[in-house]
């Protein structure tokens, strides 16, 4: 090979090494943008933050009327029946109201008794009067008895009869009183009562900010009550994944940042429309925008958490 060749056989080299290095990139390329198509992995599970609460919820105890509270009748943590008095505050002037009240029915109840004698012992003379009347009537047939004596006769009939139906119209009127005396007993029986603070169903009395001698406003609340029944993980699954969550998926909870498995559980309530998210943000008034999907799980074993604890909720929606 001579000397002029030489740079033209360099040249054709670097031709086919720049065409064969081209092709790589472009192979590379596609490889990537297969790469970056590619179907992402199925989703078997949905994991979300949880508290635990009672499936009827936390209920707040109050006071429907102010008072001074003079006993406490259980303790934190006590569990309680459907109304079972939780604390009582004094009530001696509503204990008064209804003692009075009492009397006055009773008194009430005397003075019927007295109007029906009453009544009884104008029939009787009535009785008498018609019987006397009937006999002047023979008398004066047979022109025994003056007008004046017969026209007596009938007057003392009528004054009987009118007497009876004047008698007659205040024992209804007394027996009305009676009914407005019951009425007012059993509003001071309802006074009465409102001076004690009751367990709305049976359950736990989880807190209690009250003390003897403390003074109680109406509709205070002094402390919080968890209705008997099974426990619920609540949980808000993001909207990406709204849709694969179900009633009946199985479900389990464990503590956050730890695989122990504190229970299992399945869905009983899937919200069905997506809201703000708002179950763990402190401040209310900064959440993203993004909306989430409330969802609540039955737990099997409730025994192993605590109302109130956080959690972390993995549902299984394969």
């Amino acid at each position: 090979m001579n000397a002029a060749q030489r740079p033209i056989l360099f040249g054709l080299i670097a031709i086919a090494l720049g065409a064969c290095g081209g092709k790589n990139e472009k192979s590379t390329q596609t490889q990537d943008s297969v790469r970056t198509v590619q179907t992402p992995k199925q989703i078997d599970e949905v994991v979300g933050i949880a508290i635990i609460e009672p499936a009827a919820r936390i209920s707040q105890l109050s006071a429907e009327t102010g008072g001074l509270i003079r006993a406490i009748n259980v303790n934190v943590g006590d569990q309680v029946q459907k109304g079972q008095v939780i604390l009582t505050m004094d009530n001696a002037v509503e204990t008064a109201q209804l003692q009075q009240a009492n009397v006055k029915i009773k008194t009430q109840q005397d003075a019927i008794e007295t109007a029906r004698q009453n009544v009884q012992t104008l029939r009787v003379q009535l009785e008498k009067a018609q019987a006397d009347l009937k006999r002047n009537e023979t008398l004066f047939a047979g022109k025994a008895l003056t007008p004046k004596d017969l026209d007596d006769s009938r007057y003392a009939v009528q004054n009987l009869q009118q007497q009876i139906r004047a008698a007659e119209a205040q024992v209804r009127q007394a027996q009305g009183q009676v009914a407005s005396l019951r009425a007012d007993i059993q509003y001071a029986n309802t006074v009465a009562g409102l001076k004690t603070v009751k367990a709305p169903t049976s359950g736990t009395l989880l807190s209690l900010d009250a003390k003897v001698g403390q003074y109680l406003s109406n509709n205070q609340s002094i402390g919080e009550f968890a209705p008997a029944g099974p426990l619920v993980a609540i949980t808000e699954v993001d909207e990406l994944f709204a849709l694969k969550v179900k009633v009946g998926q199985k479900a389990y909870v464990r503590p956050q940042g730890s695989d122990e498995r504190l229970s299992t559980g399945t869905v009983v309530l899937a919200s069905p429309y997506l809201r703000k998210k708002s179950l763990f943000a402190d401040n209310t008034a900064n959440l993203e925008d993004r909306r989430v999907r409330e969802v609540r799980v039955q737990l099997d074993d409730p025994g192993k958490v605590i109302i109130g604890a956080r959690v972390e909720c993995v549902i299984s929606v394969k």
